[in-house]
């Protein structure tokens, strides 16, 4: 089997690490709202069919390794991202958006990209891992 995907006229293979944070970097993604911002980024990304090849929501920032067709652009996935979850947030949780430090905008401007190459396993690994390590480091 190929590592490579079809589309009606193409053969790809796109994978990209995307990082992105709330605004202020507040830690705030736990609980419940930590649940619905990972079911979010997952329905998402199965909406645009862009493959997850790893997900860590953290406190302070989300980890994404991701398969993702050519077609689509590396912002207007992170503008489906950031926006529509950042809908659902408020629309879920009332109570954040009377915080005055919010606003209409749950996330943080920008976000990094980095595109997969042969070293994949090693970013796989640090975006699985990398929760366990920083907390190592705190302790």
């Amino acid at each position: 089997m190929s590592r490579f995907k079809k589309l009606s006229h193409t053969i790809w293979h796109c994978k990209y690490h995307l990082v992105w944070v709330p605004k202020y970097r507040f830690r705030i993604l736990k609980g419940r709202l930590k649940k619905e911002v990972e079911g979010c980024v997952r329905a998402f990304c199965e909406q645009n069919r862009c493959e997850i090849l790893e997900l860590n929501v953290q406190e302070d920032h989300i980890h994404l390794l991701a398969m993702v067709p050519p077609k689509i652009s590396i912002s207007a996935l992170m503008g489906i991202l950031k926006g529509r979850t950042a809908i659902r947030i408020f629309n879920q949780f009332r109570g954040l958006k009377n915080r005055p430090y919010w606003g209409n905008h749950f996330w943080a401007r920008g976000y990094c990209v980095d595109t997969v190459g042969l070293d994949e396993e090693m970013i796989r690994k640090y975006v699985k891992y990398q929760e366990a390590q920083e907390r190592a480091q705190e302790k």
